[in-house]
This record gives structure tokens, sequence and C-alpha cells, in this order.
């Protein structure tokens, strides 16, 4: 029985491990958006094919190594993983803000999904 418990305590942990986000996004409680408010107003209304993406606190910048395109469609490294953008995620309108922004989500299911990605804006 001490094997068994072992084991399985062993596999909670590892779990925990993969599961753990290698970046974190904050929470904008308002306190930013003096700061420039113009940027925050475009990012509450920014939206793609599948809605609106939420205010930036809700996305997570992208480094330019950890997004690119394979095959004519973007994808994003979240948590390691390479995961491609439905098109209906891309944002299509200039990015004023610079560097690329994703909002990612988990589906009911634990599977990461894209509900917005906008390209950085050199893209």
């Amino acid at each position: 029985m001490h094997r068994r418990t072992c084991l399985v305590l062993t596999v909670v942990a590892l779990c925990m491990l993969l599961l753990v986000p290698n970046r974190v996004s904050a929470r904008d409680d308002g306190r930013y958006a003096s700061e420039n408010p113009e940027l925050h107003k475009w990012f509450d209304k920014l939206a793609s094919g599948k809605g609106l993406c939420c205010s930036f606190a809700d996305g997570v910048s992208v480094e330019n190594v950890d997004w690119d395109t394979d095959n004519g469609r973007y994808r994003v490294r979240i948590q390691g993983q390479w995961v491609v953008v439905p098109e209906s995620a891309v944002v299509t309108e200039p990015n004023r803000f610079g560097p690329a922004v994703v909002w990612p989500y988990q589906d009911s299911d634990g599977a990461t999904q894209i509900r917005c990605f906008l390209p950085g804006a050199g893209a």
C-alpha cells in the first residue's frame, strides 16, 4: 500500500509541475488605465472573430521567439507547447501596442485554446 501511495503522490506532483504556467498575467484593477487611457480603451474594445478579447490584463504579452507562422498560420508557444491560432481568433486591426498578445484559456477538457491573438506590430 505504501508503494501505491508514493506512486500516486509522485503522479500528482508531476501533474502540478506541468500545469503551473510559465508566464503570469496580471489582472488590471483599473489603476493602470490612467497611464495611457487611449490604449486602455482600445484594448477594452479589441475583438477577434470569436468576440471581445477583454482587457489587456486578461492577455499575455508574447516574446518574438514565442510566436511565428507555420504554413501561413500563426502559432504561439504557451507553457512550452506550440498552439496553432485559429483564423477566427486573429485580431486583424493594426497593433497599437507593439508586442504580440495572446488571450489563452482552458476548455472543459483542459486543452489550451486561444480566444484572441494580436500579432506583433512588425508582422
